[in-house]
């Protein structure tokens, strides 16, 4: 498929409409769903404006800076690098967090562990293991600022993101850099311990989109092993026992999350329908 030409003097090589129209088309070809929403996002983006804001029949020429730039991310979707990552931005609850390479961008489906967050009571402590971008704890204290909430990741790289968005959003998020639940939270009680973990196998990783080949490894598999679940093994056997838990996972773990998170464990359905988020307590 023939790239934008930015240099065409043809009346209509760089209106809005040719130029998304031709967007849609290589974006689609790469096998990307909705591609016509994706590259009118892309276009929008690169003229400063809402998608709702484009003016698709207007005869007007967008100028070469802006259909370069264009250019360049239509090509980085076509290679399906991740939205998130080509816009800088994800909208996450009812916040708009920065991403990158360095962690995961956020998925609608997490947005269920801030939801177990905010049934908490007043003034709750939370701790948040493996929070990468920092969406699931900024988050919750954007919703719930009576909460004590506090968050950690054993990638420095995502620790470091997670505080540059918490310095954006002016929220006040502790952030330290350890492997697992950090040894001065277990000096105190916490009442919900969250965690969105890698659970994804290096065998079926293939077998998904593939954007998530180009998230960071040690966020998606980590060492999972063969049933997906041995990085929140090894988490859960750190948490003392009794106290309160809540785990993203795949959604066939439900089952093997509710056994090990006791009799009175229970999971909450995604927006697809999918059992993501098990619910219960340490052993």
């Amino acid at each position: 498929m023939a790239a934008i030409d930015v240099q065409s003097e043809g009346p209509s090589a760089r209106t809005v409409g040719a130029i998304l129209d031709d967007a849609a088309e290589r974006i689609a070809a790469a096998g990307v769903d909705d591609a016509r929403t994706e590259a009118e996002i892309l276009v929008a983006d690169a003229l400063g404006v809402a998608p709702s804001e484009l003016h698709v029949e207007s005869a007007g020429e967008i100028d070469g800076e802006a259909a370069a730039k264009i250019e360049r991310n239509v090509q980085r979707r076509v290679e399906r690098e991740p939205m998130a990552y080509i816009l800088g931005r994800a909208p996450f609850r009812r916040l708009e967090v920065y991403v990158d390479e360095r962690v995961l961008w956020p998925r609608r489906e997490t947005e269920l562990l801030v939801e177990v967050g905010t049934q908490l009571p007043e003034g709750a402590r939370v701790h948040e293991i493996g929070t990468g971008s920092g969406a699931v704890a900024l988050a919750l204290l954007n919703e719930r600022p009576d909460l004590r909430v506090t968050a950690s990741d054993l990638s420095p790289e995502a620790a470091e993101v997670a505080r540059e968005n918490a310095e954006r959003l002016g929220i006040d998020l502790e952030v330290t850099v350890e492997e697992g639940l950090p040894e001065e939270e277990l000096d105190q009680e916490i009442d919900l311990v969250l965690a969105n973990l890698p659970y994804v196998t290096d065998s079926t990783i293939f077998e998904r989109s593939p954007e998530i080949q180009r998230e960071p490894k040690i966020a998606v598999t980590g060492d999972c092993g063969e049933d997906g679940l041995g990085v929140i093994r090894g988490v859960l056997a750190e948490i003392p026992s009794g106290w309160k838990v809540a785990f993203e996972h795949d959604t066939h773990h439900g089952p093997a999350m509710r056994e090990m998170l006791g009799d009175e464990a229970n999971t909450r359905t995604d927006y697809m329908g999918g059992e993501r988020v098990t619910v219960g307590h340490a052993p």
